[in-house]
């Protein structure tokens, strides 16, 4: 049961409903949505004293938006970030320390203390500058892994990586490979958008990713989400690109902000709750086989799972970090 009423009661429930409806928004939008609506939360007054009750309303309220779309696991990774930083703002104030574990069960933020409201906001404020400034600082590791004349495959398209390579060419000639990412055909927005910028790029089929893979210097993909065992969550036809590279020893490097860290791991075996399907209409139209198709069941997933072992480096905007050294990050 939620305990807002009013403009942010309003808010929160056309957020929800968005994330119902699966509303196409960018993956820094959607965490900053969550991060300005729990925010504004934390800012009402006569709704919490102190900070235990403050989590057990922050975590009700994320329970509700997480369970509109449980499949979006930045929404949970950004509440369980402002949790994490109600805690340590608390602890900050209170005990000018970090504390065991004993201590924190001990207390149990039930301690009434002055500061705390404008302490927590201002800490989230950070945030949403960290989330503003995400993709500009993945963006400034380009030339650190991108060489003239390089050859780059990617697939889709993603706003982390569109910039990442944007800002690659700036400084250095390569050639970029464009996976189309069928039936939503995103590589080829990608494609136009690199175009603009002089950058020469290259369409292909999903198909023929393998037998272009021979040509590839390294790989380049966003992801929609890295697991807890360092994983991905990535968008559908990552998978058969990255046996591919695998298959030709070519690196597959992954960027990724470091609100899309999640500390599930999501059996891709659970469809409902790993992935997203889309309408089968764009795979296979209805009026292509009449009565042919009445008692068939059609699936058109989104998603991908990417297992660890075939990713070699993450990239965040924190810095680069191998696939080992993700698992413990999480």
């Amino acid at each position: 049961m939620s305990v807002l009423d009013g403009k942010l009661k309003e808010d929160f429930e056309k957020f929800a409903n968005d994330l119902r409806q699966k509303a196409s928004v960018s993956s820094v939008v959607l965490a900053k949505t969550t991060v300005t609506l729990l925010k504004n939360l934390i800012g009402l007054d006569n709704k919490w004293t102190v900070a235990n009750e403050l989590m057990e309303i922050v975590r009700r309220e994320g329970r509700l938006l997480i369970a509109a779309q449980p499949s979006e696991t930045i929404v949970a990774n950004m509440v369980k970030r402002v949790l994490k930083i109600i805690r340590e703002d608390y602890e900050e104030l209170k005990f000018n320390r970090e504390i065991s574990e004993i201590e924190r069960k001990n207390d149990g933020y039930g301690s009434e203390l002055q500061k705390l409201k404008d302490t927590i906001i201002d800490s989230i404020v950070e945030l949403l500058e960290e989330l503003d400034q995400s993709v500009h600082s993945i963006a400034c590791e380009a030339l650190n892994h991108i060489h003239l004349n390089d050859v780059v495959m990617t697939i889709g398209k993603s706003n982390t990586v569109e910039q990442f390579l944007k800002k690659a060419a700036k400084k250095r000639k390569f050639q970029v490979v464009v996976a189309e990412c069928a039936p939503f055909y995103q590589g080829q927005e990608l494609a136009a958008s690199l175009a603009k910028d002089n950058i020469e790029t290259t369409v292909i089929a999903d198909s023929a990713t393998f037998a272009m893979m021979s040509r590839v210097n390294k790989v380049i993909i966003g992801t929609h989400t890295v697991l807890a065992n360092g994983g991905l969550k990535a968008v559908g036809g990552s998978y058969a690109l990255s046996l591919a590279a695998k298959h030709y020893s070519v690196p597959l490097i992954v960027c990724a902000a470091v609100y899309k860290l999640s500390p599930q791991y999501i059996c891709s075996i659970d469809q409902d709750l790993f992935n997203k399907f889309s309408s089968p209409h764009d795979v296979m139209k209805f009026s292509d086989g009449g009565n042919m198709f009445a008692n068939s069941h059609v699936y058109n997933p989104v998603f991908d799972y990417v297992p660890p072992e075939l990713v070699t480096l993450f990239i965040f905007n924190i810095g680069e970090i191998g696939r080992a050294s993700c698992r413990e990050r999480v």
